[in-house]
């Protein structure tokens, strides 16, 4: 959250206001007007008010700062931070369309963040709101931006083969997230090394992980990209080892098995979530076992036991309520 300190947006007299507004670590919003009696200075004054929390606001009544941008009338400027230029995209993007607190805070929206931007613990979950991919490497924007952007651009030079397909990129400091990295995606702190480790992480909770090293040239980024959206990928999920041996009436299923079996559209499947700490589920198993010997032979059912404290669900979550819905849930088991 950022200080509510100050006037919601600042007033730029001068040029060298300018400069000095924009030259910051984070993105600036700059609005440009004919005057202090602007219908639209009016509005963008109350979208600031409403936004500032988020992002940087500034105005001027002077038209003749917005010339070195490429305009001569009212409009608005957003600046993404220096730190993030790039040749892939611009680093000025001007919006001309009729002024609005909603239109405004679309544009920026959909503008303030570019080709790839850098997410932090801050703004993560705006940026997953869609299909996200992120490298992941020692990141570090205050000491070395040179050595930050020399892997942002190779990602951005991949990323620009691929826009409007759905998918979003975007670099991060890997010692930010190590406790996710290693919980959702297992990865430790030694993988990658000094090279960019990726994942993807879409809107429905999948998960995947490039397990080829990064080249410089992008090759290996294009090789997972292509086969992410070929739908060749295999997502990561969480989960003990298969069983070798699972020929028991009651079978067991782990996270990386689930799918193959449970989901299986020719059979029909009773599924016991279980827990070893669980009183009721361990009264329940002798009972479980007995019927499953007894209706195997009558009906194509498969009965299955899956411990729910040694994998992560089905769905990519550790919370197994949000996924229950297309099965059955064992009445006995309060665990």
């Amino acid at each position: 959250m950022r200080k509510q300190t100050g006037p919601d947006s600042v007033h730029l007299n001068t040029d060298e206001d300018l400069q000095t507004f924009i030259e910051h670590y984070d993105a600036s919003v700059v609005g440009v007007f004919s005057g202090a009696d602007s219908s639209h200075l009016s509005e963008f004054l109350k979208a600031a008010g409403l936004l500032r929390e988020q992002f940087r606001f500034a105005h001027t009544t002077d038209l003749k700062l917005g010339e070195q941008y490429g305009v001569n009338s009212e409009c608005v400027l957003l600046f993404r931070p220096p730190k993030m230029a790039n040749k892939f995209e611009d680093s000025v993007v001007v919006f001309k369309d009729y002024l609005t607190i909603g239109s405004l805070r679309r544009f920026i929206r959909d503008h303030i963040y570019g080709l790839c931007p850098h997410m932090t613990l801050e703004n993560r979950d705006r940026l997953r709101v869609r299909d996200l991919l992120t490298a992941f490497y020692d990141l570090d924007y205050h000491h070395n931006v040179q050595r930050s952007n020399y892997w942002r651009n190779r990602v951005m030079k991949v990323a620009s083969l691929y826009s409007g397909r759905g998918l979003t990129f975007s670099v991060a400091n890997k010692k930010d997230f190590l406790s996710e990295l290693e919980d959702d995606f297992g990865l430790g702190t030694s993988d990658g090394g000094e090279l960019p480790f990726i994942t993807i992480r879409t809107r429905l909770g999948h998960k995947y992980t490039m397990r080829e090293e990064f080249t410089r040239d992008g090759q290996s980024l294009q090789r997972f990209l292509n086969d992410y959206f070929a739908g060749r990928l295999k997502r990561f999920v969480r989960s003990e080892p298969v069983p070798e041996r699972n020929t028991a009436a009651v079978k067991v299923v782990v996270a990386e098995s689930f799918d193959d079996i449970v989901n299986d559209p020719g059979k029909d499947v009773l599924i016991q979530f279980y827990s070893p700490s669980c009183p009721h589920c361990k009264k329940l198993e002798p009972v479980y076992k007995e019927l499953a010997d007894r209706v195997q032979v009558i009906i194509i059912i498969i009965f299955i036991s899956i411990i729910i404290i040694m994998s992560h669900c089905c769905c990519g979550y550790t919370d197994l309520s949000v996924c229950l819905s297309a099965v059955r849930r064992s009445k006995h088991c309060h665990c």
